[in-house]
């Protein structure tokens, strides 16, 4: 039995969440195939052929593929569970927006359950995934003949993106459905590193007091220390900071080597998105916060003292 991964990718390099999701898919079990559906997507075929212990690579190639749009992908998934002679146990998708527009509708199709947000692999059918904002961890196990499963990335470190040399099989691509279509995308351009990817992340909250205010103060703290910028749910909801910097379990799920948080009082939602981070340091003058529970390094402090002076000491 083999184990698929539903590659993430931009048709020319794949993106590092399938890192993650092929270690998940080696402590499944099985020879671990991925697939790289999109168009012109060569380039991400040929690395995702050197990702360390993939076996196999399938590679489907159409226009109606280009954009990942869900019905396109997931027919395309479902295409080759039900064509290939291989038999899939486990069908893994990142736990991303991507990932998670396809799944369900896969194991919708399929007529099995989904397990989301896989954080452990106990077994070939017992996962853990949490509960709760976090608060609690699930062990799920899981009697369907194919598996459906989302993984949380920062539940697993990544596979090396080198030292492969898994073949590459050309699939005939599925016809592109007429219930949907690619219209334009606008997308942010920024010399920041990718926040979910970002080794190190500077996060503000609503204590910042105004866009002006998180911008003036952490801006520069991020350009000293190489960081991306996040912001708490409260900040986004503010108009402090823009949607896609927000961390939590409704934004996005981070585990950066450093995490500073700063004037972030630590709802549960958001605690969930970020305390996984390898070092927390949170700057905040209550000494009553919920982000001091969490946090390796706490300062007391008023931020608009205190990151000016780690500023200039840094």
């Amino acid at each position: 039995m083999a184990v698929l991964v539903i590659a993430e990718h931009d048709n020319a390099t794949v993106k590092g969440a399938t890192l993650n999701t092929v270690t998940a898919a080696l402590a499944c079990g099985g020879d671990v195939h991925v697939l790289v559906a999109g168009h012109n997507a060569g380039a991400a075929a040929a690395a995702a052929a050197q990702i360390a212990g993939v076996a196999q690579v399938l590679h489907a190639d159409d226009a109606g593929l280009g954009h990942g749009l869900a019905e396109n992908v997931a027919a395309q998934v479902l295409a080759i569970v039900g064509n290939l002679a291989a038999n899939y146990s486990h069908l893994l998708f990142p736990a991303t927006a991507g990932g998670k527009n396809v799944a369900p509708r896969v194991a919708a199709l399929l007529d099995v359950g989904q397990i989301s947000d896989a954080t452990k692999v106990i077994s070939a059918d017992t996962f853990e995934r949490p509960i709760y904002a976090g608060n609690a961890i699930a062990t799920v196990q899981s009697s369907d003949s194919v598996k459906v499963i989302t993984v949380r990335t920062t539940g697993f470190d990544p596979a090396a993106a080198t030292g492969g040399s898994a073949a590459v099989q050309a699939l005939a691509a599925v016809t592109a459905s007429a219930s949907s279509s690619f219209l334009g995308s606008e997308i942010a351009k920024s010399d920041r590193p990718e926040l979910t990817a970002a080794k190190i992340i500077v996060s503000g909250g609503r204590a910042l007091g105004s866009s002006e205010k998180f911008n003036e103060v952490l801006t520069p703290l991020a350009d000293k220390l190489g960081a991306a910028l996040g912001a708490s749910r409260a900040a986004v909801d503010a108009g402090y900071a823009p949607n896609d910097w927000q961390v939590g379990q409704t934004g996005k799920i981070v585990a950066p080597s450093l995490y500073v948080a700063c004037g972030i009082s630590g709802a549960i939602q958001h605690l969930a998105g970020m305390k996984d981070s390898k070092v927390i340091v949170a700057i905040n003058k209550d000494p009553e916060a919920p982000i001091f529970s969490v946090a390796d390094y706490g300062l007391e402090a008023d931020l608009f003292t205190a990151v000016p002076e780690l500023i200039s000491s840094l």
